[in-house]
C-alpha cells in the first residue's frame, strides 16, 4: 500500500513553523505529552530528527507504535513515523540549514547521532 502525501499547503504550514509539536502514540492508542521539535519538508516529504539520538526517551516512545499526531501553524493530522533512509540524509541535511541556518544550535541536528534518528513523518 502506497504511503499518504502532503498537500502544498500542508508542507508549507511545516515550513512556516519554527517548531511543530508531535505527540506519539502509547500501545493504549493514547497520546503522549507534546514535545517541540524542528520539522522540516524536503522531496515533498516531512521529516524530524532527535536531537540525542535513537536512545531518546522521545525517540524510543514513538517505536512503540509509530505513530501519533503533528500539529504546525494552525493544523494538526495524525502521521506515521518511518525511519529515513541513508539516501534522505543529505536532503534533509540541506533543509536544515535552509530553515535553521541562522539558529545557534543548527549544529545539533546534524550530528551522526540526530540523523541516525530521523523520521520521516506521513499523513495517515
Amino acid at each position: 500500500m502506497p504511503m499518504a502525501a502532503w498537500n502544498e499547503e500542508e508542507l508549507a504550514r511545516i515550513d512556516a513553523a519554527d517548531e511543530v509539536t508531535l505527540e506519539s502514540e502509547r500501545l493504549d492508542g493514547s497520546l503522549r505529552v507534546p514535545v517541540p521539535m524542528w520539522a522540516v519538508s524536503a522531496g515533498g516529504r516531512a521529516y524530524v530528527r532527535a536531537i540525542n539520538g535513537r536512545i531518546s526517551p522521545w525517540f524510543r516512545g514513538v517505536q512503540s507504535r509509530n505513530q501519533g499526531r503533528v500539529t504546525a501553524t494552525g493544523f494538526g493530522t495524525d502521521v506515521a513515523f518511518h525511519d529515513a533512509e541513508p539516501a534522505e540524509q543529505a536532503l534533509v541535511d540541506d533543509a536544515y540549514r535552509a530553515k535553521y541556518g541562522h539558529h545557534d544550535h543548527l549544529g545539533m541536528v546534524l550530528t551522526e547521532q540526530a540523523r541516525q534518528a530521523t523520521l520521516r513523518l506521513t499523513p495517515r
